[in-house]
């Protein structure tokens, strides 16, 4: 099950997307998410769903891979679809028959309540599977370079620009590590007949704690081998630090930033003037 977990994971693979500029690609993800967000009807979030199928296809990444990543939120997924089915009210009509489709005391289900709903999921849906597409498509070291040259003006506010990305890289890098090292520790608690995954909720989270504790020694085990290992190739911070290869942007981003900037257009004037409102 942990396996499954997407998140800060790159997929090695020559594709159009993955030799884009990251600094390019960490702009798309935020140009993303606001046009996501600026999306209120079910028309213009189709759109932006069309534009991240169009990204995975040019990225080569199977799509079931890239669906696994809404696991992680999938219980946040559900309740939010449950909250605004069972308790959203509303008189608009969307198709044939009554506003108010079912009600018992508190609850009450509505045409307009299913509609906001869909909506909601397809919206934590995208916003997933984007930010899960930034990670497959660009390595730790390339996302530090993105991170730190987007950053670049703090730096005259004495900023620590550097230190920072390199923090934030450094985190997405330990999310699949510490994954497999917690698989690899319920293994080995269940060769010894430790049983996670019976009984109700108190006992599976009595059960988790023979899994932390050597997690966590686990985690300042690495954390202790890293610090070392930075400290063996004499690394002093971001100041007097030359890159070996330098972020250029090529024609491919020019066409990714058009791409972008169509989308945030469309989705405006979607926004100013919609077509079919919830």
């Amino acid at each position: 099950m942990l396996k499954d977990v997407s998140f800060g994971q790159y997929y090695p693979v020559r594709s159009f997307v993955h030799s884009l500029d990251p600094r390019l690609k960490i702009l798309f993800l935020i140009g993303y998410i606001v046009a996501i967000f600026l999306a209120q009807e079910l028309l213009a979030l189709g759109i932006c769903a069309a534009v991240l199928l169009f990204a995975i296809l040019l990225a080569r990444i199977p799509l079931g891979k890239v669906l696994r990543a809404v696991k992680g939120v999938l219980f946040l997924v559900l309740f939010t679809a449950a909250v605004n089915i069972f308790f959203h009210g509303g008189d608009k009509v969307y198709w044939d028959g009554p506003a108010l489709l079912w009600e018992w005391k508190i609850f009450r289900v509505t045409q307009a309540g299913i509609m906001l709903s869909v909506f909601l999921v397809l919206r934590l849906f995208l916003l997933v599977i984007g930010s899960s597409l930034l990670t497959y498509t660009t390595t730790p070291v390339s996302l530090t370079d993105g991170i730190e040259s987007l950053l670049t003006p703090l730096k005259w506010v004495r900023f620590p620009v550097h230190e920072l990305a390199l923090i934030m890289s450094i985190a997405l890098r330990f999310i699949p590590i510490l994954m497999d090292e917690t698989e690899r520790i319920m293994n080995a608690q269940k060769a010894r007949g430790a049983s996670l995954d019976s009984g109700g909720p108190a006992k599976r989270v009595k059960a988790i704690v023979p899994v932390l504790i050597p997690l966590l020694l686990s985690a300042f085990r690495r954390a202790d081998e890293l610090g070392d290992a930075m400290d063996a190739r004499c690394y002093s911070g971001g100041k007097n630090r030359t890159k070996y290869k330098k972020l250029r942007f090529s024609w491919r981003d020019l066409l990714a930033f058009a791409l972008l900037a169509a989308l945030i257009a469309g989705i405006v004037v979607m926004y100013i003037f919609p077509v079919f409102p919830l």
